[in-house]
Order: C-alpha cells, then structure tokens, then sequence
C-alpha cells in the first residue's frame, strides 16, 4: 500500500508531460500513446507479436480496469485497458493474460502447431493434440492424455485448451520454458518475470529508442490477482507512462523485478 501512495504521488509531478503524451481517441498504443520527442518505436515485422500487441484494441480512454466478478480494481495504477475479454472466474491472472496474448496471436495466425505451453508439474501441453481429439485428465496426483473426443481447430475447443491451461500454469512454469533475454535486444512480446508463488510478470507492449542518445524506453502491461482485465501501467518517471529500459532493477507500481527478470517466448 506505501509502494502505491508513493507511486500515485509521484504521478501528479508529471501530469503535464502525462496530459500531453495520450491521444485520447487512440483505440491501440500505436495510435493511443504519443513518443517523447527525439524518439521512434524500434521496427518490427509485419504479422509478428510485436505488432499483434502495438494494435491491439483498447477500451475507451477512462475504462477502468474491471475484475472477473464485475467490481473495479481499486488501485489506479493503469493508463488504459485492453479490450480483454475475461472468463467469469478467477482463473486469467497475471501469467495467464499473457499466455492469452501469445496464443491469441498464434491462434489469429493459424499458427496452430505452435501453440503449446507447459503446466506446472513440467508436461507439455500442445493444442494439436486437442485438434486430433486427445484431452488431458488430472485424477489428483496422476495427468494422462485420453483420446476419442471432440476434433478439430475450432474456437470452442481453442478455448477449452486455454482454460485448461490457465487452471494449470502459472508465473513458475511461465518462467522455466521461456529463454532469458538480453535488455538490449528487448522488443515488445518479451517479459519481465518471477516465477513463484506468488509470482508476477509484466509483458513488453512497446518499445522506442532515442536515435541521437540511443536511450530506449518500454510500455509495460498486465494483469493480477484476483483476475482482471489486462491494463498498461503508469510509471513513476518524467515520461509516464513510459519506462526507461535500463540493465537494473525495475520498478513497477505493483512489482519490483531485478536484474536479469526478462525473458521471451
């Protein structure tokens, strides 16, 4: 609570510069959040997950952040919030939104032999054996594949496939099959994480660079716990709500990750 009314008064110190970095009708970050001057977003290809979660679409600007039973987050510590339909459970949290994000893209893609994750316990869970038919069961300790149900790529058994893997993985499994990254080479798509319990992640939704300085700066998203709507945090910097990409500790209003947290798919 002390992090958070610390944050929050930080925040009225940069309302100036806050005021003039939003385009309030913007309905993605590329169109939403303004750079700083002096500064461009860095490339990416086309059709690829930094580009998938760039124009994601947002919820009108003012949105609150809502959690799976309705009620509103109480803590302000967001900027904007993603059109992120959640399950009427507390199953979505943090590790989970941002599995979301990259099977949505896969799934959007076609991609479909690469949507595959592993649960906590280390098996691999991939989608194509949901599209010939097999299933997972979990009898207490024991986890085994079954076969003879329903095939094929459709929406329905895509999203049976999530809800597994959301009841089932978490910030630990999240962190032991993604590959460490250097924060030099960071592009949105990547993650800052603690695998634990409780553990936390936060998903790189933007990146720019300052071409004279070569600086670059991040926009940071997530969820949390209780389930909630996936939202791009403030930060407590000048140019909030962006962060700057620095090989240290990085503080967000919720999480403090330290040196060597980011990863990617």
């Amino acid at each position: 609570m002390k992090k958070i009314l610390l944050f929050l008064i930080l925040l009225s110190f940069t309302a100036n510069f806050y005021s003039q970095s939003i385009n309030k009708d913007g309905t993605s970050i590329y169109e939403r959040f303004i750079l700083p001057d002096g500064y461009e977003r860095i490339y990416t290809e086309v059709n690829s997950f930094s580009e998938f979660l760039r124009n994601y679409p947002l919820k009108k600007y003012g949105s609150p952040v809502l959690l799976y039973n309705g009620e509103e987050k109480r803590s302000k510590v967001y900027i904007s919030v993603f059109d992120f339909p959640l399950l009427k459970t507390d199953l979505i949290q943090c590790a989970d939104a941002v599995i979301k994000l990259r099977a949505e893209y896969l799934y959007q893609n076609k991609k479909y032999s690469e949507i595959k994750f592993h649960i906590t316990n280390g098996m691999l869970v991939s989608f194509d054996r949901y599209i010939n038919g097999e299933r997972v069961i979990v009898s207490g300790n024991n986890v085994t594949w079954k076969d003879g149900y329903k095939k094929g790529s459709s929406r329905d058994i895509f999203d049976e496939y999530l809800k597994f893997i959301y009841s089932y993985a978490g910030t630990y499994s999240l962190s032991k099959e993604a590959k460490s990254k250097s924060i030099e080479n960071i592009v949105p798509g990547d993650f800052f994480i603690y695998g634990g319990s409780p553990g936390h992640v936060v998903l790189v939704l933007d990146v720019a660079v300052n071409k004279k300085t070569g600086k670059k700066i991040m926009l940071l998203g997530q969820s949390y716990m209780p389930s909630q709507e996936f939202h791009i945090l403030k930060s407590y910097e000048k140019i909030n709500p962006w962060y700057s990409v620095e090989d240290d500790i990085l503080e967000t209003p919720e999480w403090t990750f330290y040196k060597g947290s980011l990863m990617e798919f």
